[in-house]
């Protein structure tokens, strides 16, 4: 091995040896921090949508294809509905889920399981929709035109889906009119179900609540016979009930060739939620944040474009995540790394700054230590030098001095120090000559030749 590369790798072994408890300090701190901090999120996820054909399966595949692009698997998990949905929440069974302002007590302390949940914001409207025959109209009134609830009484009507969270909303809207549900034949089935008994002539009317994206909404608004209910209360609706916003349908929105509808229809509006458990991973609720700003930020029938996502109408307090995403947007370093290398650095930086600013000083020993270590190769034959020097003038000054210091020098040759250090070991074997000199020159010494 060349002397060169010898060296080298000797200084390295020293510095790295000195260094070594520094360096396996600040592993285990980031190691510990990475432990406490759990920064990488899960990589599966279970999001409660709903029932087949709805708003709200169509959103959970856009957010499951939003977030496959940073690896992670969303489980779809179908349900009836708002209702079913906070059931799942509630007992664990998913992680997120698509909630219907009005479906519960939400703003209540006192109802079980709702302090454990989260919301990452109001994602978008989702209004009543009442449809009716105008063959059943006509039987109320002349004009086949239905104004109000109180008109539905004797009417065949399927006020949603048992767990869909619509039938509580329909209660509490048919109490507000003092209308006694028994004055109606009411039903509670299945969205498709109830579509095809609607268009078959077994019910008079069907209501859902759902975004306009739905197929049956979109399917029903252009069905001939049939009608959509104009709320004309709809701005003392809203004051009534904080979960619901009055919403407009405007004239020709749906097909403006057909003119479809024909004037501008008032609506009611509940405000639907993504809501989440209190123990979602923080990462996972900054992407499901982040890709409700894509998902539902565009203009709408019922919105502005960036209206939504928002933070009001919210009945469960906003996760700190979901404000700073819908707030801020896309973090910085996220616009340019991988998601995982980003969602890494932002969720450590801070332990990391702290980790630093206690090895700093810490790292100032590093270099003594070094040195101490390099130079205590050399010093360390020093103690066996003062004592042949120190046996000179003793009584034992020829007991083989000459031969201990020959075994000295001997030593001396072979250790290996840096380049930089060599000036220490020829001080060494410059003083072991200077002894051997004072020796030599003592009386009776046999000198060499």
């Amino acid at each position: 091995m060349p002397k060169t590369l010898r060296f080298t790798l000797l200084s390295l072994r020293d510095l790295a040896v000195s260094a070594g408890p520094f360096l396996v300090l600040a592993v285990a701190l980031l190691v510990l921090a990475y432990s406490w901090l759990d920064p990488n999120p899960p990589k599966r996820v279970t999001l409660a949508t709903g029932p087949a054909q709805s708003a709200y399966e169509a959103f959970g595949k856009r957010y499951a294809e939003a977030l496959k692009k940073e690896g992670i698997d969303v489980v779809l998990l179908p349900s009836e509905g708002s209702a079913a949905n906070l059931q799942l929440l509630r007992e664990g069974k998913a992680d997120l889920g698509f909630v219907q302002g009005g479906s519960s007590e939400a703003g209540n302390p006192q109802e079980e399981g709702l302090e454990e949940l989260e919301s990452l914001g109001s994602l978008f409207l989702e209004p009543v929709w009442l449809f009716y025959r105008e063959d059943a109209a006509r039987r109320v009134n002349p004009q086949a035109t239905l104004t109000g609830l109180s008109e539905l009484k004797g009417l065949r009507v399927n006020v949603g889906t048992a767990g869909s969270g619509l039938p509580s909303l329909m209660g509490k809207l048919l109490e507000s009119n003092r209308i006694d549900a028994s004055a109606l034949a009411v039903s509670e089935l299945e969205q498709t179900p109830a579509t095809m008994a609607f268009l078959g002539g077994e019910l008079d009317a069907i209501v859902f609540a759902s975004a306009p994206e739905s197929l049956m909404v979109q399917m029903l608004l252009q069905t001939p016979g049939v009608k959509l209910m104009d709320f004309a209360q709809s701005e003392a609706y809203s004051r009534r009930f904080a979960f619901l916003s009055p919403a407009v349908l405007p004239r020709g929105v749906v097909d403006l060739a057909a003119d479809i509808p024909p004037q501008d229809v008032r609506l009611l509006a509940p405000t639907t939620t993504l809501l989440t458990r209190t123990g979602t991973h923080p990462a996972l609720l900054q992407l499901f944040a982040l890709a409700g700003n894509d998902i539902h930020g565009s203009a709408g029938w019922f919105k502005q474009a960036r209206e939504y996502p928002k933070l009001a109408q919210n009945e469960v307090p906003i996760s700190a995540e979901a404000e700073r995403s819908i707030k801020n947007d896309k973090p910085f370093l996220q616009r340019y790394l991988p998601f995982w290398v980003a969602n890494l650095v932002e969720r450590m930086w801070l332990v990391m700054g702290l980790i630093i600013a206690i090895m700093l000083p810490l790292s100032r020993i590093v270099p003594p230590l070094y040195e101490f270590r390099v130079r205590s190769r050399i010093f360390r034959w020093y103690g066996q030098l003062r004592d042949i020097e120190n046996r000179i003038d003793g009584a034992d000054a020829e007991g083989g001095l000459l031969d201990a210091l020959d075994s000295l020098d001997r030593r001396a040759e072979k250790i290996s120090v840096p380049l930089s250090y060599a000036n220490e070991l020829y001080a060494l074997r410059n003083n072991i000559q200077l002894v051997r000199r004072k020796l030599q020159n003592r009386p009776g010494v046999q000198k060499e030749p």
